[in-house]
């Protein structure tokens, strides 16, 4: 307990050193993404792009009970009962093992992604989707998904820590297909619409990789034992 103390001590000594460098990219996703809302918001009068609609209609057309029960499983596994535990687990293991550059990465990775959504959610206060009744309704705003950039986060962010080795592609093969079921029961439980599953996407893609980009000067982490980068302040 006394090392996770005093890694956890570094890690925030750290934060402070660097954190212009970490706010200069957050900025950088956050501005397109916020673009992409005022797009939504403005042109298209909050009703969501051509294709909005049509993808939630034949979707909720597929719908039969044993879909619906999988799509809440898949959607709870998306979130809640999967990728927050999930997480959690490798944050704990990278700090166990005092791996404190990879847990940097992996704490800016996933927490950068979950405020990234809070500050969009609560700046444009876009409306769910309400073509029908949701089997799983929702309270938050819809723009973007939370569930999208959660997933993405997570898998992009263990396909970095994995390159180096033999099971990335494993990772990436699983993780996509994961994200595009995660995706998928968002849309097809009627409590997102398919722009603010892409717009997800998106946001946690550029936040990751430039994330990478910015630590490791590399798309994904070269070697095993590559530390990240000090930040420039």
């Amino acid at each position: 307990m006394a090392r996770l103390e005093i890694g956890a001590r570094r890690v925030l000594r750290w934060l402070r050193t660097h954190h212009v460098g970490l706010l200069i990219i957050f900025v950088g996703v956050l501005v397109p993404l916020a673009g992409f809302g005022l797009l939504v918001d403005e042109l298209l009068e909050d009703q969501g792009f051509f294709f909005d609609k049509p993808i939630l209609l034949m979707l909720h057309g597929l719908a039969t009970p044993w879909l619906d029960r999988a799509m809440i499983v898949i959607s709870l596994i998306g979130y809640r009962w999967g990728v927050m535990p999930v997480d959690l687990g490798v944050a704990l293991l990278l700090a166990l093992r005092r791996r404190w550059g990879d847990f940097k990465f992996w704490a800016l990775a996933i927490g950068g992604a979950a405020l990234l959504n809070l500050a969009v959610k609560g700046l444009f206060g876009r409306v769910r989707p309400d073509f029908w009744e949701s089997i799983a309704p929702e309270t938050t705003f819809s723009f973007p998904s939370g569930h999208a950039m959660g997933s993405m986060a997570l898998v992009l962010a263990l396909w970095v820590l994995l390159r180096p080795t033999r099971w990335w592609r494993l990772a990436l093969a699983l993780g996509a297909a994961f994200v595009l079921l995660v995706g998928v029961s968002r849309v097809y439980l009627g409590v997102h619409f398919p722009s603010d599953i892409l717009a997800g996407w998106a946001a946690s893609t550029f936040w990751v990789i430039g994330l990478s980009e910015l630590l490791y000067n590399r798309w994904a982490k070269p070697t095993p034992e590559a530390q990240p980068a000090k930040l420039p302040v």
